[in-house]
């Protein structure tokens, strides 16, 4: 037998099989186990109080009790089960030992689980006589604890039983419960009473369920609860408590309990409060921890008497925000130079009416009012913001943040006072607003309303971009002022943006970042944990003395608040609706709530497609505000927010109709690419991993439970029993993919988990991980299978039995059940549990009934069971599943296309990334009345089989779907799936529902805006007879825009333009010559020439620009004169009327601005001097300044509106990359593919350019484009023959140093007055490749930067990274013309390329003029793949003077957060592999000395903007950063979180000299 050590049971050791074995009985195998160090209390009352004696070597011996304290006996109590230590006497209190003296000088924390675990002196060596034996007094056993919290008052509830401890089960676990276990554990009051193990799992028995306390209980065991032991519980539901801590101050000796001498409570004894520097502040702090309204006097010298015992503190400076004195700052506990003559006293105001309990801080909790000498609390019933405001106002906590409901801050116990208060938010007292007479109400506690509050120190954020950014201030003595940075963290920031309600913290910069501020610094020395709800509640120091200038002013950068979550569901990607409206979380209704709805919350979310809008509630009944109501979304929106609704709380709902979302990536589970070998079990065995299709091991460095744990979940394997690097569970020589791996233990897979690179280990074969799971203890699990269904995932549930299949009973029948039953049969993830028999009644036996599982359980028969055959059901019941495994869940994305709307046309499903029919066979009103239902367009009117909605693709995905009608959608029904060629009828499944439009042109269904950047602008289009067409703008005016505008609801007319502004349409023009008045309600009202009858084309399709486009509120945008939208002159819509951008200043971060705006990429030049064409009409702006950081470029600083000194030859322009790949080339008719008539391909289709304008520029951009060397010359007049098709292009017009054709300025695409006469061609030189190879840079920014490519053959190759270097990298840049090379990534890092590598082994000197005349392998001989394309950067890019890599935010130019210069725009590195080898090479670079420490984790705070770099892999003997290996630029899979930092030591020339 050989074991790891770390098994959990010796079956799990590797062995002979059972029964195998050579030996005899004489060879029985023994062992003999130490025994744990004993320890007990002698000659005491009890076993817990008495003289303290260990077991060593066989013997009882004593402690001596040099430096034994309480925390020493805080260890022996809990050692023994005895409560808390009460006190340590000397002297040998309970006699003289006489046995050996064993320990000496025991110095424990107090924390430890034994005494032999403190610090003490060797076994028996002392300096003692038993006159100084140790003793300890311990209050009795205890019943109850709290475990893994902070502190002894909140944690786990854990029970005494049996002399073992045990959990609490939540079940019914309330506030009342919480009370009783704070009073039994002299805790103060219940703050919480959370469950779902919210302080972690135990580990031992579930003692006690259904508790039930009144709140009056002394102790937990006089509530009711069920017997003990008795359970239905996991550890996933233990209970927990949070308790205030116990009464720590008073006030004696005084006239009232609110007036008196300060006393705190410390190591079990009351103590005083030294005077020294005692003032209002510190008074106010006592005054709040004590319920007794404000601070009047704070009189020392005695003024109540002397008091007796210990002065605790002295020195105390509070800032008057702190929630207790003991937040406030003070000298060590008992240090001070004082006498009992200067003992601090207090004075307070009386209580106030109205105050805020079991919050954070005196200024948020749950709300109570004094009546009749007695505090109660208020109903939520009409609570809101107004009435939050008065409350906040009367406790001096400034404003209402918050006004939160349904007991958010625990439940009162005694009266509920006020009831339907409505606060005008100007009263001066709660009591002043008009509520139902004192103590009528219909409410109970689980209704009593809450307050947050900014605090007594309020905050703004100024002079950043917005509410949520910019210079920290604080509102004292009714004036602003700043924050010192000192100190100033991501900690501190956090608890900015939480108090603002912006949001998370992205970064906390310092040294004035957002300007410097006037007047005074309010606070200093600021440290938050980051939990705080206002910064009022961090320790700081406030309005002393300041030693800071307003040159460290401090700053934070919040994120956007979230709008919009996804709760209830089996991943943030699916649940119910909740969106952020005030402050409150509120659902959406049902009502008209439908795919496109969420389709766009998807969206928003980042979470892929829609695969179902289930209504009704699905995902539970929401708590709050319903917010949203009859949401009509088109589809196409960015956010929720965007789409049509009610007004914000307008609704006819209940929660009954809360809405729900199921996203794509909810359901989609990644490839397995783990398994388990050479194991006894399929969950247990060497560790796998699938990579570059081979698998290989993962090398047992750093391996843990943690990571075990990954590797089980992934593979629905239980929990895991051992991680283990010893056990050979079978060798063999393959790759180690993983090293160092370091999982937290709650990830979903093995690869989200934090490891050295893939392939990069230098692990020893037989030291791979290995795992044992806790599904691999059972031999067999009862085997299952799913029947009657599409495929085998999805159908009836049939267990395998006494060798015989039966059904399971539907009784409790949820989504975990069904989650384990799709991973027994690895078939993704559940997408529905449905009841009542849904694939059919089965036969035989009902095996299983009230099935309860968690989900994580390897099997069915693992999830607790009533027992086999144990029932009350019929096969009526019988259970079913549907996984994503069938592929079903494809049917969540359907469309009716060809029809007048999305509710109307031919079905269409979409499969395999690719739209597919629906056979028409046996399709009827069922089956439609589904489609119609799952598209949210009414119940259905028709199904038909014909061709009316035209022919459809040609793939036939889905036959003989059979709906009952009553799905919800058409996953449910029972269909034959993906790719049947069984379609009998030849017909498409075709559908129009109830809401689909007529032709009725009055209808808004009727009429649409196509093209534009929302529903409100855009190519006008109207429907007749089942065709969408266009109108011809002829005569087309302001007036008739009007009225498209007020029959879609679209607000107002901004423009009406023509000649195909949004682009030309396709199909029928319907109509000309519209001529409205303005005023009418729809188009069908205005004149019109008879449908169908013009004399237009397209180019002449009329626009529209309505209000509700969102367009005349902010600024539009627009490029004009170029091949496409994102390439052209800048002009801007103000005041109705388009103009143009002066050149003045234009730049490169101006044009990153536009680009950003009209999403079109990243901005590639920014020209001047109207290169696309002279504008007309108004100049808007001049001498625009951008930081190139802006959303918007009305953002930017910029002259008045209207106001330069420039003409339109200065128009500015811009040259985004685009988000599509530039217009595709040719020459034809040619001989040779770089001479030849011009061919550009559009819109799918090649066609000709116009010669109108061609010259030798233009030709040149050509050659360039295609590789062809230089122009020679650029011929008109169809030289090489005419052309057929479109003519593209026309008044082509390039400057010669475009990239492509498609950067010239020319005529909209195939406008043009020409005839393929005119045809334009091109004759480019032909490079002789015997002599030199000709070389172009792709995939980069610019043409100075990218992989290297050479032309020979006829064909672009790649070169070798094999010997490259900066030298080579110097030629390149040469030949090209491109400044001196910066750097020579290999690694393939802009990109592999394809075709031929055309050259390895690279060896140039550095002098040469041309790549072609340095020495390599002939061409095409290499030993290499495209992984290891070669690589330039070239100078001709701008870096700042600070290079091209810089560290931020740190203590100096030598340490922070690291940032590289990629595309003029600094972004981040992701820690991902980040280790001391690349802090090397970076620490080189920036010119600083040698690394001292890599961090990760964004220790020097958050990046603001894009993350660059990822997988950073240095050997660290790089030039630069840029020649180390990493992914292509700006692919990662971090968050800023994740953000790489390096501490460089620092140069002595660089160091600053010291001031003095």
């Amino acid at each position: 037998m050989t074991c790891a050590g770390t098994e959990a049971s010796l079956s799990l050791c590797q062995a002979s099989v059972w029964g195998s074995h050579n030996c005899k009985h004489n060879e029985d195998a023994g062992v003999e186990c130490s025994e744990p160090t004993q320890v007990r209390l002698v000659n005491g009352s009890s076993h817990c109080s008495g003289r303290v004696e260990i077991h060593h070597n066989q013997q009882w011996g004593t402690i001596c009790d040099d430096g034994w304290d309480l925390r020493d006996a805080e260890v022996v109590c809990r050692q023994l089960g005895c409560g808390m230590a009460v006190s340590v006497p000397g002297k040998a209190y309970f006699g003289q030992g006489h046995a050996p003296i064993w320990l000496d000088e025991v110095n424990c924390t107090g924390t430890e689980g034994a005494i032999t675990e403190c610090s003490l002196e060797p076994w028996g060596e002392h300096n003692c006589n038993h006159n100084e034996d140790a003793s300890v007094v311990c209050s009795e056993p205890t019943e109850l604890r709290l475990v893994n919290g902070p502190n002894r008052c909140a944690g786990r509830v854990e029970v005494l039983h049996h002399q073992q401890w045990g959990t609490v089960c939540d079940n019914h676990w309330d506030m009342e419960d919480a009370k009783v276990v704070c009073r039994q554990l002299d805790c103060g009051a219940p703050i919480s009473a959370p469950g779902w193990a919210k302080f972690g799992r135990g580990y031992d028995p579930i003692w006690l369920e259904k508790v039930t306390c009144s709140g009056t209980e002394a102790v937990l065991s006089e509530c009711e609860a069920q017997t003990w032991g008795v359970h239905n519980c996991h550890h996933g539901e233990d209970a927990s408590v949070v308790c205030s801590e116990p009464e720590v101050v008073r006030l004696v000796n005084g006239p009232s309990r609110c007036a008196g001498r300060v006393e705190v409570l410390e190591q079990r004894q009351w103590g005083t409060v030294c005077d020294d520097a005692w003032d209002l502040s510190d008074a106010e702090v006592v005054c709040w921890q004590l319920g007794c309204g404000t601070a009047t006097a704070a009189p020392g010298l005695a003024y109540f008497g002397q008091g007796h015992g210990p002065i605790w503190l002295a020195k105390v400076n509070c800032t008057g925000t702190e929630a207790a004195l003991s937040k406030c700052r003070a000298r060590p506990e008992g240090v001070h130079l004082c006498n009992h003559g200067k003992d601090a006293g207090v004075v307070c105001s009386d209580p106030p009416e109205v105050r805020l309990v079991n919050g954070s801080n005196r200024c948020s909790g749950r709300v109570e009012v004094l009546h009749n000498q007695r505090w109660g609390s208020v109903c939520d019933d009409d609570w809101d913001l107004d009435d939050a405001q008065v409350v906040c106002q009367q406790l001096g906590c400034g404003t209402a943040i918050w006004a939160p409901r349904a007991a958010r801050f625990g439940l009162g116990n005694d009266p509920i006072w006020l009831d339907d208060v409505n606060c005008t938010g100007s009263e001066a007292a709660l009591s002043e607003c008009r509520a139902r007479p004192w103590g009528d109400n219909n409410c109970n506690h689980r209704e009593d309303a809450s307050v947050v509050c900014a605090g007594p120190l309020q905050l703004q954020l100024v002079n950043g971009s917005s509410r949520c950014s910019g210079r920290v201030e604080v509102l004292r003595n009714q004036q602003w002022g700043t924050v010192c940075d000192d100190g100033w963290d991501l900690r501190d920031a956090e608890v900015v943006c939480r108090q603002l309600g912006c949001g998370m913290a992205v970064s906390a910069p310092g040294s004035a970042q957002f300007g410097q501020g006037s007047s005074h610094i309010w606070l200093q020395g600021v440290e938050c944990t980051g939990t705080e709800a206002a910064l009022s509640e961090c320790s700081s120091r406030m309005g002393q003395q300041s030693y800071c200038n307003h040159g460290n002013d401090a700053g934070v950068v919040c994120s956007d608040p979230v709008a919009l979550r996804l709760v209830n569901g089996s991943s943030f990607c699916a649940g119910r609706v909740e969106v952020l409206h005030k402050q409150l979380w509120g659902t959406v209704c049902d009502d008209g709530w439908d795919m496109k709805a969420a389709a766009v919350v998807c969206r928003q979310l980042g979470c892929g497609v829609a695969v179902s809008a289930p209504d009704r509630a699905w995902f539970g009944r929401g708590h709050n505000a319903i917010w949203m109501d009859d949401v009509n979304c088109t589809g196409g929106e960015d956010t929720l927010l965007e789409c049509l609704a009610r007004p914000w709380g307008e609704h006819n709902c209940d929660h009954g109709e809360d809405a729900g979302v199921v996203c794509s990536d909810a359901i989609i589970p990644e490839p397995a690419r783990l398994r388990l070998v050479n194991g006894f079990h399929r969950c247990a065995g060497r560790v796998e991993v699938f990579q570059d299709e081979e698998w290989g091991a993962v090398c047992d460095h750093g391996w843990d439970k943690k990571d075990a744990e990954v590797v089980c979940r992934q593979l629905g394997c239980g929990t895991a029993l051992s991680a283990s690097g010893e056990v050979h569970l079978g060798a063999g020589s393959l790759h180690t993919w993983l090293d160092n791996v370091s999982c937290e233990g709650t990830e979903q897979s093995l690869m989200k988990c934090r490891a050295s690179p893939s392939g990069k280990s230098s692990c020893s074969h037989g030291k791979y991980a290995s795992v044992v799971c806790s599904g691999s203890a059972v031999s067999s699990f009862a085997p299952v299978r799913l029947v009657d269904g599409p495929g085998r995932c999805a159908g009836r549930v049939e267990v395998f039995h006494n060798e015989q299949w039966g059904t399971v009973c539907d009784d409790s029948w949820e989504f975990p059940d069904a989650a384990v039953v799709c991973q027994q049969l690895d078939c993704g993830v559940v997408i529905s549990a449905p009841r009542r028999a849904y694939f059919g009644q089965g036969q035989g036996p009902i095996w299983l009934d009230d099935v309860n599982c968690t989900g994580t359980e390897a099997a069915l028969s693992e999830c607790k069971l009533k027992g086999w055959a144990v029932h009350g059901c019929d096969h009526d019941e019988d259970a079913s599943v549907v996984c994503s495994g069938s592929g079903i869940s494809d049917l969540g994305e359907l469309r009716l296309v060809n029809g007048s709307d999305k509710c109307s046309g031919r079905l269409e499903v979409f499969h395999d990334q690719r739209w597919g029919t629906v056979c028409a066979d046996g399709w009827d009103l069922a089956e439609a009345h589904v489609v119609c239902r799952q598209l949210g367009c009414g119940a259905a009117r028709s199904a038909t089989e014909s061709s009316q909605f035209g022919k459809g693709p040609d793939l036939l995905w889905v036959d003989a779907v059979e709906c009952t009608g009553k799905e919800r959608a058409l996953f449910e029904c029972k269909v034959k799936l993906w790719g049947a060629q069984s379609c009998k009828s030849r017909g498409y499944a075709s559908v129009v529902c109830s809401v689909a439009v007529d032709a009725d042109l009055g209808s808004p269904e009727a009429l649409r805006l196509v093209n534009g950047p929302n529903r409100c602008s855009g190519r006008v289009e109207v429907f007749h007879s089942w065709q969408w067409g266009t109108i011809c703008d002829d005569s087309w005016d302001l007036n008739d825009a009007k009225v498209v505008c007020r029959q879609l609801g679209c607000g107002t007319a901004v423009s009406a333009q023509g000649l195909s502004s949004f682009g030309q349409g396709s199909g029928p023009i319907w109509l000309e010559g519209v001529r409205c008045l303005g005023t009418e309600a729809t188009l069908a009202e205005c004149p019109v020439k008879p449908w169908g009858l013009h004399t237009c084309s397209h180019m002449e399709d009329a626009s529209v620009v309505c209000s509700g486009s969102g367009i005349s509120r902010t600024t539009m945008l627009r490029l004009v004169g170029g091949l496409n939208k994102c390439i052209g002159r800048v002009e801007m819509f103000y005041n109705n009327e388009w103009g143009t951008v002066c050149d003045d200043s234009w730049d490169m971060n101006d044009a990153m601005v536009v680009c950003r705006q009209l999403g079109c990429g990243m901005a590639l030049s920014a020209p001047g001097s109207a290169r696309f064409g002279w504008g007309s009409g108004r100049i808007w702006l001049d001498e625009v300044n951008c930081t190139g950081e802006e959303n918007d470029i009305s953002q930017c600083k910029v002259k008045t509106w209207g106001v330069h000194n420039c003409h339109h030859g200065e128009d500015a322009g811009v040259v985004c990359s685009g988000n599509s790949s530039s217009a595709e080339l040719r020459l034809v008719n040619g001989p040779s593919r770089c001479t030849g008539r011009v061919e550009v391909l559009h819109d799918g289709q090649w066609g000709t350019v116009c010669d109108d304008g061609w010259d030798l520029n233009d030709g040149k951009v050509v050659c360039r484009q295609l590789g062809c060397g230089v122009v020679l010359s650029a011929p008109g007049r169809a030289r090489f023959g005419q052309g057929t098709g479109h003519i593209w292009l026309d008044d082509v017009s390039c400057v010669g140093s475009e990239d492509t054709l498609s950067h010239c300025r020319a005529s909209p695409w195939g406008r043009n007055n020409c005839n393929h006469r005119e045809d334009a061609s091109v004759v480019c030189s032909e490079p002789d490749t015997s002599k030199s190879s000709l070389l172009r840079l792709v995939n980069g920014p610019n043409r100075c930067t990218g992989r290297v490519e050479v032309f020979h053959n006829g064909q672009w190759g790649t070169v070798c990274d094999d010997g490259w270097d900066l030298r080579a990298a110097t030629v390149v840049c040469r030949e090209l013309g491109c400044g001196r090379a910066e750097s020579a990534p290999s690694g393939a890092r802009f990109g592999q390329g394809t075709g031929h590598i055309w050259l390895d082994d690279v060896n140039c000197a550095g002098t040469e003029d041309t790549l072609a005349q340095c020495r390599a392998r002939p061409w095409g001989q290499n030993n290499c793949n495209h992984a290891e394309d070669a690589g330039v950067v070239c100078s001709e890019v701008d870096v700042p003077e600070t290079g091209p890599v810089r560290l931020v935010d740190g203590p100096n130019k030598c340490a922070g957060r690291v940032e590289v210069l990629h595309e003029n725009r600094w972004g981040s590195v992701c820690d991902d592999h980040w280790d001391m080898e690349d802090a090397k090479v970076v620490c080189k670079q920036v010119g600083c000395g040698s690394p001292l420490s890599a961090l990760g984790g964004a220790r020097y705070g958050r990046g603001p903007d894009v993350i660059w770099l990822d997988d950073v892999n240095c050997t660290g003997t790089e030039e630069s950063i840029f020649d180390c290996q990493a992914r292509p630029w700006g692919q990662h899979d971090c968050y800023h979180g994740e953000d790489a930092d390096v501490v460089c030591a620092v140069n002595k020339n660089l160091e600053e000299p010291e001031t003095s």
